[in-house]
């Protein structure tokens, strides 16, 4: 049991829309982190999930009735606030956004939001049409720009049978956005941070093409690091497997050629600059306009060119932008490293051997040596990427601050 929220005050958010359910495993999920959680329950939610459910699974009273005749507990909106480190709200339904948007207070939920002083996350879920309406799009904005960390919800298949964006947010990104918010240090505020991602493919005829077994999720876990840390990211991504990140801007790509116009196009804007894709070095010098028959020949010739170098290319544009760069290598990784660094011109090289088994392409771990512009290496332990990540932000931290 993971004890990452020991000693933390969550309140917990429900408004009544058919994704309340799953805010009972939320609960369930925060309790075993550690957290101490009360639940909040707007007008309508007791209509799917009872209080008494809440209740026996948090072993604590559930605010609900604003002004419970009898109660002792009548300002409970107040005292609830007062002790709490964190309010969640999820499932949000686009009533209680508006509520909390417009300052209404006519249900428990409502009144504590505007008697709450602290870090707020807030899940959407509801039918695509609603989620997209203006009124709605301006409310989510408004909360945003007040400093609320928005889970955005996810696309499929809705309550109604109909397919579109409004899906609750995975509750393992519910919890890790709250993990996020209540130990963030927002260092990067203010900056523009640009990372690609993943493979590009070159492609030989309509069905086939060149490429590389890179997963993208070292690139993604750079990106989401940056995001919790207050930068504004920008996402240029080749082909991959991978949940788009909420608060990120994504540019999709294929081939290199697609890779470096974004990139060339982001650069200006932007403070950092890691470039993780494994972009193709070669491309095929003719795509074949149909598909190529086997027939009966036992062999092939292709005749390649070299692809844009994308890295080398944009640090000979660079005017104040920090730039680190990765080599992924079979031998003499720190010599080819250090080769890189002084050849594409750049801070870093993120050096990884993608030969040793187990760590690399397609793995959720890696090790990797950081060779940086003056000399020196740091050669990192084994770890999970997103870890690597935030080890890596952290020097790129000291880095600009040197």
């Amino acid at each position: 049991m993971s004890d990452s929220l020991s000693g933390k005050s969550i309140l917990l958010g429900v408004c009544g829309g058919i994704a309340c359910y799953k805010a009972v495993e939320l609960l369930r999920m925060l309790m075993k982190e550690g957290a101490e959680v009360s639940v909040v329950m707007s007008g309508n939610a007791d209509k799917f999930v009872t209080p008494l459910t809440f209740q026996a699974l948090s072993g604590r009273s559930v605010y609900h009735n604003t002004f419970e005749a009898g109660s002792s507990d009548s300002m409970d909106h107040i005292a609830f606030a007062k002790k709490a480190d964190l309010l969640i709200v999820a499932p949000a339904t686009a009533n209680t956004i508006a509520k909390m948007a417009n300052g209404l207070a006519d249900s428990a939920l409502s009144n504590l939001f505007l008697a709450y002083d602290g870090p707020v996350v807030i899940a959407p879920a509801m039918n695509s049409v609603m989620f997209e309406h203006p009124a709605v799009k301006a409310n989510i904005a408004l909360l945003k720009e007040r400093g609320a960390k928005i889970v955005d919800p996810e696309e499929g298949e809705l309550a109604c049978g109909a397919v579109g964006t409004g899906r609750l947010a995975d509750l393992d990104d519910i919890l890790f956005s709250t993990r996020s918010v209540l130990t963030r240090n927002l260092d990067f505020t203010g900056l523009q941070v640009l990372v690609t991602a993943g493979p590009t493919r070159e492609f030989i005829d309509p069905v086939r093409y060149i490429s590389n077994p890179s997963s993208g999720k070292m690139g993604y876990a750079i990106a989401e690091g940056f995001r919790d840390r207050g930068a504004k990211v920008d996402l240029v991504s080749g082909p991959v497997s991978l949940k788009k990140p909420s608060g990120i801007e994504i540019f999709n790509c294929v081939t290199a050629s697609e890779m470096n116009d974004w990139v060339q196009r982001r650069f200006p804007h932007c403070d950092i600059l890691v470039m993780t894709a494994a972009v193709g070095d070669f491309a095929p010098k003719t795509i074949q306009k149909e598909k190529m028959k086997k027939g009966g020949r036992q062999s092939l010739n292709l005749e390649l060119h070299a692809t844009v170098d994308i890295l080398k290319s944009v640090a000979q544009k660079r005017t104040t932008q920090y730039i680190a760069g990765f080599a992924a290598e079979t031998e003499n990784l720190i010599e080819s490293a250090k080769e890189k660094l002084v050849a594409k011109d750049v801070d870093m090289i993120v050096a990884n051997d993608i030969s040793a088994p187990g760590i690399g392409f397609q793995s959720n771990v890696n090790q990797v040596s950081l060779v940086f512009k003056n000399g020196t290496v740091e050669r990192l332990p084994r770890a999970d990427k997103r870890e690597i990540a935030d080890t890596l932000i952290d020097r790129i931290r000291g880095e600009l601050k040197a």
